[in-house]
């Protein structure tokens, strides 16, 4: 590749980083439907035919927003790097736990509100965010939890736990736009808070994990 190959190949990832994080920053505050192309042409500093380009048009855009928001949420690398190492199960879900509240809790967050808005008032897009990006990651957090309840994979309780685990996370994700008494819950220290959650989620999944064996030796 010549020097002047790469530095258009460099040129064009910078663009498209660009117009992602543009678009981010107005699907956060105006949401899809308000934020036209021409709107994020113009903060991104380029024409519209570099969106088509780049991306293929507005909708095909905001699923790349879509995605890039939930990786910066937790990436699929990180949850592989933390598969492979030598953590112990419990320890595993301090860790998401911990990575979420952090990253929910951040100053730069424009893709914590652009989540938020989708979950809160969810459209065709996120089908598509799930097939593509979080699907993956789920099988990571599965294997956890399984691993804490001793639950086979394949249990539907299974995925009755994830569900358990998951949904004090997703309402912090949304709890911007929250009344008290649960904005004092949000603004309570990260660590108290990060603790918190692990601790109930524990509390539960051990619990349930004693149970099922317990109705397994029963069943013998």
């Amino acid at each position: 590749m010549n020097q002047a190959h790469r530095a258009l190949r460099v040129d064009g990832e910078a663009t498209r980083l660009r117009i992602l994080e543009s678009a981010g920053l107005l699907f956060s505050t105006q949401g899809y439907a308000e934020t036209t192309s021409k709107a994020i042409a113009e903060v991104a500093g380029v024409d519209l035919a570099s969106i088509n380009y780049h991306f293929g048009g507005r909708s095909a855009l905001y699923q790349s927003v879509l995605v890039e928001a939930h990786d910066r949420l937790f990436a699929l690398a990180d949850l592989s790097a933390l598969s492979r190492g030598n953590l112990p199960p419990a320890k595993q879900l301090l860790v998401i736990l911990e990575t979420v509240v952090n990253s929910v809790m951040s100053e730069e967050n424009w893709h914590v509100r652009v989540l938020a808005r989708e979950i809160g008032s969810p459209s065709s897009h996120l089908k598509h965010l799930f097939t593509v990006d979080i699907a993956a990651k789920l099988v990571f957090v599965l294997d956890v939890i399984s691993a804490i309840t001793g639950i086979p994979k394949d249990d539907p309780a299974l995925l009755r736990c994830l569900w358990s685990v998951g949904a004090p996370c997703l309402t912090l994700l949304i709890s911007s736009n929250f009344p008290e008494p649960v904005q004092t819950v949000t603004n309570m220290p990260k660590a108290e808070l990060i603790r918190h959650l692990h601790e109930f989620s524990m509390a539960g999944l051990v619990r349930i994990g004693e149970q099922r064996a317990l109705e397994a030796l029963r069943a013998r």
